[in-house]
């Protein structure tokens, strides 16, 4: 190699050093961050999408989930985090206890199921995954309505505890079940 070779590869690796494919390979690289944000705002989008699953129409299904697994699976369980908890920002402001109670349910949904597949990389691994996913984000669900919807709703604990069986459970059950056939 030429001394002016070895110079232009100098000046290459100090001036653009993803020249050499470290910004690719790295935690945090461009692309990366890039699709980060991608599922981010695709989970934005689909948390307005919002229909009622079941006769009561103040329990609403929205996608965003999906979108949530999708980016666990696909960059791992700190994806899912970011994913979970970033999409529903728009959403703090006008409704914020519902908020927590839906960034909880998509935490204990996405990032279970991440870590799971990352270990067993199979279709197998997916739906295990998604299963315990889907039974953690119910307990997670009920439990959260347990304490915040006595707050929100300004009922009492025993009135929401009512609901666990008729309402609530079948909710999220159906809820789960949309996002694990859909995924």
């Amino acid at each position: 190699m030429s001394v002016s070779s070895r110079i232009r590869m100098q000046v290459v690796r100090s001036v653009a050093p993803e020249a050499e494919g470290s910004a690719s390979t790295g935690r945090w690289s461009t692309r990366r961050i890039a699709m980060y944000a991608l599922f981010v705002a695709l989970a934005m989008v689909t948390s307005f999408i919002e229909f009622p699953i079941t006769p009561v129409t103040w329990l609403k299904y929205d996608p965003s989930g999906i979108v949530c697994l999708i980016a666990g699976f696909a960059y791992g369980p700190a994806a899912a985090a970011i994913v979970s908890v970033l999409g529903f920002v728009p959403h703090m402001f006008a409704n914020p206890w519902g908020s927590l109670m839906a960034v909880l349910v998509a935490l204990f949904l996405s990032v279970p199921a991440a870590f799971i597949y990352r270990k067993i990389r199979t279709r197998k691994g997916a739906a295990i995954g998604i299963l315990v996913g889907a039974v953690l984000a119910i307990v997670v669900a009920l439990v959260s309505n347990l304490i915040v919807t006595p707050i929100y709703a300004h009922m009492t604990y025993q009135a929401v505890a009512a609901m666990i069986l008729p309402i609530l459970l079948p909710f999220n059950v159906a809820k789960m079940a949309i996002h694990a056939v859909i995924t």
